[in-house]
């Protein structure tokens, strides 16, 4: 067996381990240099942050450029062997540079440096070498803990790249919190994707044909009643006021519960007045957790279900939500 000979298992788990107490390390090692990079890239991008690395930490650079524009920071990669042939263009005044590097004395990223110094960019490195170009060189030193690499070798950029990823995260999600980024913020970003499904407002996926709403007079008898409940989708009637607002619903519960008044009872006198209603800004993955939590499939919307009745803006159901591909 492979897993016999090689030990296949305590190999992953070793590797998994030591980049964990790097993080540790990590976590451990921050101090004022990440407040100020977090306050520069804050105050003084009033353009791009511009992100740059060559080789593995290049790769690990595209991610936190793609993290920051994606959490309200608009951001570029510029590749640093490209920057020397043209690219160095990219990076303007308003620019905040932010240069990643292992041992911190890779040369392209000299070139990008000097230029930057020469516009009078604030530049933020981000290595492991304490008396590197890019440490001693950057306006800001994010020092890097320097520990192995999880490759047995020493030598696949391993941990280390694990650390600059972990760092660009907790800079980015630093940034996003002093921007005040919300979730509808980060719909604009994202209007497509799962991530756009989730955030988008149950006003736009909500059922809101009157013609279609399950909706009946509080003086409804129940034939009445059940009629709506049974001739639509969503197994539910809501209870309007003489002024159209709804003031209870109806569910196949409620019917049970009445069973033996049905053939005399009015809507009012069935209904269950304090119902769950869902506001109309309430975004699409809370409005499925706020079904779910309550054990109800469907859920009529308003637009403040604390400010007592109202008139109905349409009915979510959960299926509407699941069709998105939610859950």
């Amino acid at each position: 067996m492979l897993e016999k000979k090689f030990g296949i298992l305590k190999i992953g788990q070793s590797v998994i381990s030591k980049e964990a107490t790097a993080l540790l390390k990590l976590e451990q090692a921050l101090d004022g240099s990440f407040a100020a990079a977090c306050a520069a890239i804050y105050q003084d991008t009033t353009r791009n942050l511009v992100v740059t690395g060559l080789g593995k930490s290049g790769h690990i650079a595209r991610k936190i450029a793609a993290t920051f524009a994606a959490t309200g920071t608009p951001a570029i990669f510029v590749h640093p062997s490209e920057a020397g042939h043209g690219d160095m263009g990219m990076i303007a005044q308003g620019d905040v540079l932010l240069v990643l590097s292992n041992s911190g004395n890779t040369p392209e990223l000299q070139l990008v440096m000097k230029y930057a110094r020469k516009l009078g960019v604030p530049i933020i490195g981000m290595a492991s070498g304490r008396t590197s170009k890019v440490i001693q060189g950057a306006d800001i030193a994010l020092l890097l803990p320097n520990v192995r690499e999880a490759c047995p070798e020493n030598i696949a950029p391993t941990t280390s790249t694990t650390m600059q990823l972990a760092l660009g995260d907790a800079l980015a999600m630093t940034v996003m919190e002093m921007r005040g980024v919300t979730r509808k913020d980060l719909r604009k970003l994202h209007p497509a994707g799962a991530i756009g499904l989730a955030l988008t407002p149950v006003q736009e996926v909500m059922a809101t044909d009157q013609d279609r709403l399950p909706l009946v007079s509080h003086q409804a008898d129940m034939p009445k009643t059940i009629s709506v409940m049974t001739s639509g989708c969503f197994g539910l009637a809501g209870v309007l006021d003489d002024a159209g607002r709804i003031i209870g619903v109806i569910t196949d519960g409620d019917l049970r519960r009445h069973f033996g008044t049905l053939e005399t009872a009015l809507a009012h006198e069935v209904m269950t007045r304090a119902a769950r209603f869902i506001s109309a800004d309430m975004l699409a993955d809370e409005a499925l957790t706020f079904l779910n939590d309550n054990k109800i499939n469907a859920a009529f919307v308003v637009e403040d279900p604390s400010a007592g009745p109202q008139l109905p803006l349409g009915v979510i159901h959960i299926h509407d939500l699941l069709r998105l591909g939610l859950g």
